[in-house]
């Protein structure tokens, strides 16, 4: 998904200045962000004092909304570099298009994974006969350095193994679980799963130590290591978990991110992400120009404008020890 920001601000992450090396919880509150037309998302990272959660880079949630008599989602073509899109939804349908030629409708619990590697762009619609309700998370993972050129590509997968315990199924997203690994393509040590919980579930999910994590609550009421997460917010978790208390009060969905503290540091702007100011200028101009990123067929529409980008170029924090 695009971040349709108009004005989007350049943004340094990564690295272990911001990585709490032990456990804690954090409550991340979204910012509200419009979507086209008809769809509202809630933005939790970045965010104001949490930049990244591993390689996770950049969430959105959204809905349920009612799209029975709207467009629905309606993302027009637009470009991405340096990073990995993960579109996860638990109602609805997004029809994905890109400049590969791929051609997909995406559905509850289906994983579409689009590395874009050097350069790619796509559109993300809701398909003109589309269902009710429109609910959802859209994720960024930051690509390291060593494959951050890689050849774009994209993935759908439909099957995807789970994690189960009493009150609790775990289906892995990305990465891997308790043993269960998803047949999505990473480039770095993480995990992405989808939590489903039934009323009155007390568990105990195992993590890894290494890891970071944060939790997004989907729906439902739960609660993480004893804190009460509404739909819509994010619970970060910080590092040296071997496991995660959980306790639903209704029947609730949750999404776990985690992966190793990203080191490099990173500059993000709007769709792309680089390591350098100049490196998003050139990258900018190359979309505006129609070069690079390919076109895609098939969208009704025009695609998107790069907005401005801030002239002053962001000096690297360096790392905080």
């Amino acid at each position: 998904m695009s971040n349709l920001d108009r004005q989007a601000s350049v943004t340094v992450c990564g690295g272990r200045g911001f990585v709490v090396a032990e456990p804690v919880r954090e409550l991340l509150s979204p910012r509200r962000v419009q979507l086209g037309e008809s769809t509202e998302v809630r933005r939790l990272l970045p965010n104001l004092g949490r930049r990244m959660v591993g390689a996770w880079a950049f969430v959105d949630h959204y809905g349920p909304d009612d799209i029975a008599d709207e467009p629905g989602m309606q993302v027009p073509p637009h470009p991405h570099m340096g990073l990995q899109t993960v579109s996860w939804l638990h109602d609805g349908e997004v029809l994905h298009r890109d400049s590969l030629g791929s051609l997909q409708t995406v559905r509850p619990r289906e994983l579409g994974l689009m590395t874009s590697g050097r350069a790619i762009s796509h559109s993300e619609e809701s398909p003109r006969s589309h269902a009710r309700f429109l609910h959802g998370a859209q994720l960024w993972v930051a690509l390291p350095d060593a494959h951050r050129e890689v050849t774009p590509h994209f993935q759908h997968h439909a099957d995807l193994p789970v994690v189960t315990a009493p009150g609790l199924i775990a289906t892995v997203i990305l990465g891997a679980l308790d043993g269960a690994v998803s047949p999505g393509t990473t480039y770095s040590p993480l995990v992405g799963a989808d939590l489903s919980l039934a009323s009155g579930t007390e568990t105990r999910l195992p993590l890894d130590p290494d890891f970071e994590y944060a939790v997004l609550a989907m729906s439902g009421e739960a609660e993480v290591d004893g804190v009460p997460v509404l739909p819509g917010s994010m619970l970060y978790l910080g590092c040296g978990r071997t496991e995660l208390p959980l306790r639903a009060e209704s029947d609730a969905g949750l999404m776990l991110l985690g992966g190793e503290p990203f080191e490099e540091e990173i500059v993000m702007w709007w769709n792309f992400i680089g390591r350098s100011h100049e490196e998003i200028e050139e990258a900018r101009r190359a979309w505006t120009e129609g070069s690079r990123f390919g076109e895609v067929h098939g969208y009704a529409g025009a695609p998107l404008p790069a907005p401005e980008l801030p002239p002053v170029a962001l000096k690297p924090r360096g790392r905080v020890r």
